[in-house]
């Protein structure tokens, strides 16, 4: 049996036909992670390398204490001769990606050069955690060589099922460095979703956050033979006692794998110093790294198999929108199994910034007591912090709202302007201008600029200098996952906190283009990210459209997944035989201009709606759903709003409502029509259709 484990073996692609001799340490699939002595075989294999899937195998058993996981890369010997992964490094890309093979390269790498500096704060989990990058390194091996004294081998899957913490990440790139593949879904996803994954991913071994998450699908797990074991990261050995006795498969806990792991490792380095050659089998870069399950609104969700190149491209290539350097510091909010938070954590940490982890429930206060230089979040984050805004100067008395109000709206005013005189400003992307025209817009934008600048500075220093310190984003926050509304843009450029706009999906790992800090252009998602093309093309005959015209946009790049698991016709269909996919969203590129408003923005991609998201009513007019619905949730009294109408008459529109803010605005509403009696459910319709028609 072959052993592909260490990813940390940077000359690990492709060994160009040398011959080495290894030895490994596999624990026994049958037999309980903790005992002692643990019998294990180990093998001497002879492999001669033209391919990874050509080489003669000899092997002599032989039983030893348990062995650890091989840093390959102090063993590695002879001359390494094969191409870079990524070629023509710039100054964004770190000068070691060039060595990288797969993902789990990055933690050698990071803990040489950052060593004792904190990798990860988790200060709200039990105990609270602060782990260095040399810790985080030699944690990951621990838990890869536990997973293989378990018995997994390389390229067989594993569920991780659980939420953002320091675990997640130990467990998902000891996964990784395993050779293994990890499935990954959070503990909110139904009991439907999840047994799908596990079943439907050919799952060999879960993990999970706590017993609670186990307990969804056990009952529909019981006589599954293939299930090897469970390791429950937040819980006590003590805990899982009473389990283990009565269960049809082993329980650990993350404390228990990590010292079988670190037990394992230290056999093996005694082995290695006794003078015998160690060396692993290798990962390779086009190797499948993870599965994600896209959310299945209608059916079964996919399984989309990215690779060790996928990821890699992202830990490189982000650096060419941020340059977050050692001691940096970020917030991680998002669940860490979405691929927006996930590429970003990889790429954060090989640049050495500190992450601290927090959630929901305490953001405010994490914001004011670990200000981070970049935040990374998804729209909704930014329209809560902006609606947080608005209730403290509403909250105000009435003279300081009123100042309050009057100073933000005419920064706002500011900003507009500011955009045209800059040539940033999208909205004008597809006019053309001729050379004196664009100097008058030109002339008329900086003298109203000129005008307002001081009502935007002292904004700055009466509103804007709180709300920043409440916020507490020093450099940057980078937005993904959907469509950031216009009110909360404009809010965030006038306040001085740079939203960076991107644009990505689960299937292309997920960034694709995003907005620079040197050329934030409101209104679009930017251009696209080294080695990424992105085209505009005709839905019904696949050409490309000229800029300025709307079309469907279709992505090619080394991001690009490797597929959709066991389902090649929806893989055939995503992708085309040029390796175009097609996103389902619709868009257009500003047209380049030398001079105008628009004259920044040529080439950026500007998002407008989904293919299948076009609602045609039964009169045959086609309406595209997202204007609307982002102009009703500029309402304070709207949390949500989807409209419907397929093949109807007229459109309808599905509301949550603010349950605050909407209460506040029945009362008034009943109060002024001198109505004491008890809000009813019409009450509220009917101010909620008032608001949508004064929107």
């Amino acid at each position: 049996m072959t052993m592909q484990v260490n990813s940390l073996l940077p000359q690990g692609h492709r060994l160009c036909a040398e011959t080495f001799t290894m030895h490994l340490g596999l624990g026994h699939p049958s037999k309980p992670l903790v005992q002692s002595p643990l019998t294990q075989w180990h093998q001497e294999f002879t492999l001669q390398y033209s391919s990874r899937k050509s080489h003669s195998i000899k092997r002599r058993p032989q039983t030893v204490t348990p062995c650890a996981t091989v840093e390959p890369r102090q063993y590695f010997q002879g001359e390494r001769k094969c191409a870079p992964l990524f070629e023509g490094a710039s100054e964004s890309l770190p000068s070691e990606s060039s060595e990288w093979r797969a993902v789990p390269d990055i933690w050698k790498t990071a803990a040489e050069k950052y060593g004792d500096r904190v990798a990860l704060v988790d200060p709200h989990r039990q105990p609270p955690s602060q782990i260095t990058y040399k810790q985080l390194e030699q944690s990951i091996l621990d838990f890869a060589e536990g997973l293989r004294v378990c018995g997994i081998r390389p390229d067989q899957h594993m569920s991780l099922f659980a939420d953002n913490s320091h675990r997640w990440l130990i467990s998902d790139q000891g996964i990784m460095a395993a050779g293994a593949v990890a499935a990954v879904r959070g503990s909110r996803s139904s009991t439907d979703e999840l047994y799908h994954i596990v079943t439907h991913s050919d799952s060999v071994a879960l993990v999970v956050d706590n017993l609670e998450i186990y307990n969804k699908i056990a009952d529909r797990l019981k006589g599954n033979t293939v299930i090897k074991f469970v390791i429950v990261l937040w819980t006590s050995k003590d805990t899982l006692k009473d389990l283990k006795d009565g269960s049809e498969v082993p329980f650990y806990s993350f404390d228990e794998l990590m010292a079988s792991g670190r037990t394992s490792r230290q056999a093996l380095a005694a082995v290695a110093s006794s003078g015998e050659r160690v060396q692993c089998d290798v990962i390779h870069p086009d190797d499948v790294a993870t599965l994600v399950y896209t959310s299945g609104t209608t059916g079964n969700p996919k399984g989309v198999m990215l690779t060790h190149a996928n990821l890699l491209h992202q830990i490189v290539h982000l650096g060419s929108v941020v340059q977050p350097g050692p001691g940096d510091r970020f917030l991680s909010l998002l669940p860490p199994w979405h691929m927006y938070e996930r590429s970003a954590e990889y790429f954060a940490l090989s640049r050495g910034v500190s992450q601290v982890y927090t959630s929901v429930k305490t953001l405010k206060e994490d914001l004011a007591r670990y200000p981070p230089d970049y935040f990374v979040a998804v729209p909704l984050v930014f329209d809560i912090l902006y609606s947080g805004v608005q209730k403290q100067i509403a909250a105000g008395s009435k003279f300081r709202k009123q100042i309050a109000l009057t100073l933000l709206s005419l920064s706002l005013k500011f900003v507009d302007i500011k955009r045209k005189q800059e040539g940033r400003d999208v909205t004008k992307g597809r006019e053309s201008f001729s050379p004196v025209a664009a100097a008058k817009v030109w002339a008329i934008a900086t003298i109203g600029a000129l005008l307002l600048l001081p009502f935007h500075l002292l904004a700055q220093k009466l509103v804007y200098s709180k709300i920043l310190a409440s916020i507490g984003i020093k450099k940057a926050a980078i937005s993904g996952g959907g469509s950031l509304p216009p009110y909360v843009d404009r809010f965030f450029e006038a306040i001085g906190i740079r939203v960076l706009n991107g644009y990505g999906l689960t299937e292309t790992s997920p960034v694709v283009s995003c907005r620079l800090p040197s050329n934030n252009v409101l209104g679009t998602v930017g251009g696209p990210i080294p080695e990424t093309e992105i085209k505009v093309v005709d839905p019904n005959s696949g050409n490309i459209v000229p800029p300025g015209i709307k079309g469907s946009v279709k992505i090619r790049g080394p991001q690009v997944m490797k597929g959709y698991y066991k389902n090649p016709a929806a893989t055939s269909k995503a992708i085309d035989s040029d390796g175009w996919f097609e996103t389902g969203d619709l868009g257009w590129k500003v047209p380049s201009s030398p001079v105008g408003p628009a004259r920044m923005c040529g080439g950026l991609l500007v998002l407008d709606g989904r293919a299948k998201d076009t609602i045609v009513l039964s009169t045959g007019e086609n309406v595209e759903p997202q204007e609307i619905e982002e102009a009703i949730m500029q309402s304070k009294l709207i949390q949500n709003v989807m409209l419907v109408g397929q093949d109807k008459r007229r459109l309808g529109a599905l509301i949550v409502g603010n349950k605050e803010e909407l209460e506040a605005a029945v009362k008034e509403y009943k109060l002024a029509k001198g109505d004491s009696s008890k809000p009813i459910k019409s009450d509220r319709t009917n101010v909620i259709r008032r608001e949508i028609n004064r929107l």
